[in-house]
Formats: structure tokens, sequence, C-alpha cells
């Protein structure tokens, strides 16, 4: 990785003396270089662009929050570049709600919606093209040299269909302005320090609680690329498989990468950290490790998502024996999953209870728990009502998906899991079963086994649709399909 030569602002370019990073191999910038590189460069501005595809989408979005709250400033920021580690950054991801509310995914950005007499007036602030004149396009860490070009105010306009302005002019604007306020925070902290004596912590939770909820219920864009998701998804579990070989002879990173390189390729991302989890490993709800070994005989648990472009996120969760082929042990427990599944699916309908589907799918596993006898003779409505069958099932059988993989978090409890679902409501449904391998209350054999089947489901108008069915559940297909995908 090159070194930058850099001050750190623009504004430190025209006002002072070039900062050296120490130890860098040039000791300074003559006045002939710096003459030299503000000319001979070609006009590269864009005409004529179209908006992206959900402007439309983002423009109602906003319509919608304006009637939330009228009369109020709101500001929403993209948030920053965070610190990796001494000079070099993790990837930028824009805040949920700035990206649902524009479409853009700019660091440093922020959305201002500016209170009318008609309701708001949005405008972006966004990082305009870098000055060529002082020097800021290669001088500067973040110049367009360094980390490419970006789009003109004038080109953000017509793509994003907002008026833009220099978001460096920004905090000091906020800091003069009256009238109320609210905010998004945690993403931003310049801008919050600007609003410091304008916000309340109450009022700026109200408007992101506000922004949670409104992801509830999904519009036709936001179908689409889930869809476009759990599809790249399916792709990357197939990818997986046809290279297992390759996983045995090294280990649960070679899964991991194999998926990773699907979703850069399809997407923008993983959507959350693949969870490749083998043998025992699979048995640990969040194993993101992924460094232990991958063995003929036990179990694959695969919990991976592509995240698109527009940073939609599918969640889906296959578990698949290493071999192809189901031990019968094996294939009891998956079985009693993919019924609790099933079960879960089914109660997945408009005017549910959120609740119902979890509900499903829970009774089915103390079903099958209780006839397996790992808990005494205690009735199925026994168990349920102790909640005994957590041991073993853990979890909550399924959330809400979205721009965040446990998308709309929070939202009232009233308008989730004690809401009502319908149409445009995308969750998952995930039913599973962990036996630890130090789990002395069930049998030898059962230790070390765990089994999860996760596919993302559509509140449709007459009931649901699974988004990720091209990926098979039962274990005969599941083990005709690994065969056909190793030859």
């Amino acid at each position: 990785m090159s070194e930058e030569l850099a001050p750190e602002t623009p504004e430190a370019a025209e006002t002072e003396p070039i900062k050296q990073r120490k130890n860098g191999l040039y000791p300074g910038i003559s006045d002939e270089l710096a003459e030299n590189m503000k000319s001979g460069w070609a006009d590269t501005e864009l005409h004529g662009l179209e908006p992206i595809a959900q402007a439309s989408h983002t423009a109602d979005r906003r319509a919608a929050l304006s009637a939330r709250f009228p009369g109020e400033r709101l500001v929403v920021p993209a948030g920053n570049l965070k610190t990796r580690s001494n000079d070099t950054e993790y990837a930028f991801r824009a805040s949920t709600e700035y990206a649902y509310l524009t479409g853009d995914l700019t660091q440093d950005s922020v959305l201002v919606l500016e209170p009318t007499d008609g309701g708001h007036e949005a405008t972006i602030y966004l990082l305009p093209r870098s000055d060529r004149g002082n020097g800021e396009f290669w001088l500067d860490g973040q110049g367009e040299l360094w980390v490419g070009r970006r789009n003109s105010l004038t080109e953000a306009e017509q793509l994003l269909g907002i008026p833009a302005k220099d978001v460096r002019e920004l905090a000091a604007a906020l800091a003069e302005a009256t009238g109320p306020v609210r905010a998004v925070r945690g993403h931003d902290a310049g801008i919050e320090a600007a609003l410091t004596d304008k916000v309340t912590a109450e009022r700026d939770e109200e408007l992101r609680v506000f922004l949670s909820e409104a992801r509830l219920v999904k519009d036709a864009f936001e179908i689409a690329e889930l869809q476009k998701a759990c599809d790249a998804t399916a792709r990357g579990f197939e990818d997986v498989v046809k290279v297992l070989d390759k996983a045995e002879a090294t280990s649960e990173r070679y899964i991991e990468g194999t998926f990773f390189l699907r979703a850069r390729v399809d997407g923008n991302d993983i959507g959350y950290g693949s969870i490749c989890a083998a043998g025992p490993h699979a048995t640990t709800l969040h194993w993101v490790r992924n460094d232990g070994a991958v063995r003929p005989g036990e179990l694959l648990l695969l919990d991976a998502g592509v995240e698109t472009d527009a940073l939609y996120t599918a969640d889906v969760t296959r578990t698949l024996p290493i071999n192809g082929t189901f031990s019968p042990l094996q294939r009891k427990i998956y079985d009693a999953v993919y019924e609790a599944q099933e079960a879960g699916i089914a109660a997945v309908k408009p005017g549910a209870a959120f609740r119902d589907f979890h509900d499903a799918a829970q009774r089915v596993l103390a079903e099958k728990l209780v006839e397996w006898g790992l808990l005494g003779d205690l009735t199925v409505e026994k168990v349920l009502e102790l909640g005994l069958q957590r041991r073993w099932t853990l979890h909550g059988t399924g959330h809400m998906l979205g721009m965040d993989v446990h998308d709309c978090a929070v939202a009232r409890t009233e308008s989730y899991v004690n809401g009502t679902l319908e149409p445009g409501v995308c969750l998952t449904v995930e039913p599973g079963l962990y036996f630890q391998a130090d789990d002395l209350t069930v049998p030898e054999e059962y230790r070390g086994i765990g089994v999860r089947i996760e596919d993302d489901i559509l509140v449709t108008e007459d009931g649901n649709r699974n988004l990720s069915a091209a990926l098979p559940r039962r274990a005969e297909d599941v083990e005709a399909w690994m065969a056909g995908l190793k030859g």
C-alpha cells in the first residue's frame, strides 16, 4: 500500500505547510511540482445521468418521514471512515437510515430535511470532487488520486434526485441553526457536536424508532433486492459444495473465502460474518472464527448471506453432510428441524401474529425432544410452559430481514414481536437443534451435532413466498443436490 504525502484536510492544503508522514521517502514538494499538478487534466464531468433505480422509492420514504415530524429539522448522517489500525480503515458502509432515505452510500455525507410550510425540503450534503487547484486531489489521503473519483454535486443531484451541497459547510450551518432538531446518532461525531445543544436523546430515539419501523414493510424495490440477494446466496452455497474437498484439506476458512468471493462478485459484500461451522462448531450459534477442521462424516452448518450493492442482505442457513450423505442419527435430527421449519413457514401469512411461526416451530422441536426421551416423562405442554426445550433450541426462530440482517431492530415491541404480519414483511424462519459436545444430559452419540435450516420468507397477499427456495431443504434433496454439484 502506497504512502500519501499529505495534509490532513483540504483546508490545510491551502493554509498550512504540507505535513509529511513520518518516515516518508520524499522530503517535500517543490513549487514546480505543485504548479505542474494543477493543470493538464481533462474535464470528466458526466452529463445526462439517469436517476438510480430506487430514487422514486427513497422520495416516498422521505415524504413519510416528513409527515411524521412536521416543523422539525431532521439530520441523518451516513457516517465516517473507521480506523482499522494506524492509517488503514475498514471498508465504509453507510448507515442504514441514510442509505434507506437516499440510496447514496458515500462516506461523510448527511441528509438534512429542512422544515417548510408544506413539509420539508431535502438537501444531501456530500464531499464534492477533489480540488485540483489547491492540490487536495493528490495530497490529501482521501483525495481522488488516492481513493478514486467521486461524483460531483451536480452528478449526485441527477442520480439521487435531491439537491446537493458541500458537506464541509454543514457543521457550521447546523451550529447556527434555530428551531427543533432531531438527528440519527452514532454515525458522525462532528455533526453530533454541532447539534449538541439542540437535540435530546429521547427525541432522537423517536426518530430512530420511526425509521426502524418504516422498514417493517418492504416496497417493490426492496423485495426485488432481497430476491437478488437470495439468488446470489444460493450460488454461493453451490460454490462451497463444489470445493468441500479443498476445505477438508485446509479448514473452514476455505469455505468462508469461497462464499466471500461470490458475495463480492455478485454483490457488495457479505451481509454479516459468515458462519462456516463444521463438526461440533455447529453447536456454537455465532461461530465466525472459521478456523476449524472440515472432516468427512461430520456436518457443516453454513449460515451466510450476500449483500447487494444497495445493501439488502440475504440470511440463509443449510446444514450439509460433508461427505454428501447423512448418517442415520444426523438425518433423524435434521428431519426434526426440517419438520419444525415447515411448521414455522406455514404459520407465516397475513394477519398472523409475528410470534406464531416461532411457536409452531418450537412445538415441533419440543415434541421431538420428548419423543427421544431427553426430557424424562414431562409432557410437551409442560416443556413449552417451562421453556425446557431451549437447552437445545437456544434461539428465537426468526427475525426481520432487510438492509440489516437483524432489520428493524429498534422498532417498538408492539410493532415487531407483538405485531401482526402483513404483505411486504420479510423475515427468517430458522429453527435449530444444538447438542453441545460436553452436554452430559444427552446420549453420547448426539453430542457435537448442530443443525439449523434457515430461509428468507416474504409475506404475500395470500400467504408467503420463500425467497431462498432455490436451495434444497429436505434431506434427500440436499444429498441429491450435493451429489450433482460434486459430479
